[in-house]
């Protein structure tokens, strides 16, 4: 993928050395080591820049990131796409329940990056996959790719620095308090290499904010934001608060509402990478997730159709 940059310097940018300069625009190490081997990677007013070469007010820097390998062992595989947003930096899409982000063991063909090599694929355009924030496979709703090395960078950046704002929805047992933020600690659950646990003695810093927003049906709707980006974050905080999220095949295995955890990344709110734009996207709620905070329990068959095999 050929994505190219242009900047116009300004006079609080005069002075600067290009790589200085690169730098404080989210360019990395790695992607400014990438860029040594292209000739026409930097071009100032017209002709090669180099990394010592000072910047003045009214100067045109041009600047490309080339990719031209696909990433690999990712078998492109035609399946549905729900596309939110794209644009030359970002794809944003809304992803829905059963489906891993990445392909792991016994998941080589059924994931997102399948899925979205494919689309490139058909466009035959190469695509490195970039995923910027991650959802379980059985959690649904908006995710953020990356389509170049500099839009990930910045955006990697930001979800460090706690600047993704993210808007989770999950349907809950019982009846929470109205609001709260949770600080408790998550740490692997002995003895296993998936579940996770609140453990104030070795856990990594975890918190979470919620707010109720209605009641129904003996369950109550929830809507979150993470501080924190720990494995199994909400599901645990939502154990542990006494409020387990209804279909969970790992903490709360009770399908009498919904064969799968009601867990969706409603909104996603940051800052575009390159044009510094405000970006705000939603995620429309699954049917089967309205369906199990409309309607009564149903008997608890206690088993999961999609973790049945």
């Amino acid at each position: 993928m050929d994505r190219t940059v242009f900047y116009q310097i300004e006079e609080n940018d005069m002075g600067m050395d290009i790589l200085s300069f690169l730098r404080s625009r989210g360019f990395s190490r790695h992607i400014l080591t990438g860029m040594k081997a292209d000739k026409q990677a930097i071009l100032l007013n017209g002709e090669r820049g180099y990394g010592h070469s000072l910047l003045k007010a009214g100067d045109q820097l041009q600047v490309r990131i080339l990719e031209t390998e696909s990433s690999p062992k990712i078998t492109p595989v035609k399946m549905p796409l729900s596309i939110l947003y794209e644009d030359e930096d970002l794809l944003v899409v809304n992803k829905p329940a059963d489906m891993p982000i990445h392909p792991s063991f016994g998941n080589y063909e059924n994931t997102l990056a399948n899925g979205v090599a494919y689309y490139f694929a058909q466009k035959s355009e190469p695509f490195v996959y970039r995923c910027v924030n991650r959802l379980d496979r059985n959690t649904t709703g908006a995710l953020i790719l990356a389509k170049n090395a500099l839009s990930a960078a910045v955006l990697s950046r930001q979800m460090r620095s706690r600047q993704i704002r993210r808007t989770y929805l999950a349907l809950v047992e019982g009846i929470s308090p109205e609001k709260g933020t949770i600080f408790a600690p998550i740490a692997r659950a002995a003895g296993s290499t998936i579940e996770r646990e609140v453990n104030f003695t070795s856990g990594e810093t975890a918190v979470t904010h919620f707010k109720r927003l209605a009641l129904g049906n003996g369950c109550s709707l929830i809507e979150l934001h993470l501080e924190t980006g720990r494995t199994h974050q909400i599901r645990v905080h939502m154990n542990y608060l006494g409020c387990p999220i209804p279909g969970d095949y790992l903490y709360h295995p009770v399908y009498n509402r919904i064969r799968r955890q009601p867990l969706h990344s409603y909104q996603l709110e940051f800052i575009h990478p390159l044009t510094g734009k405000h970006m705000c996207f939603t995620a429309p709620v699954p049917d089967d997730f309205q369906r199990a905070f409309a309607y009564p329990k149903q008997p608890d068959y206690r088993v999961c159709p999609l973790h049945s095999q």
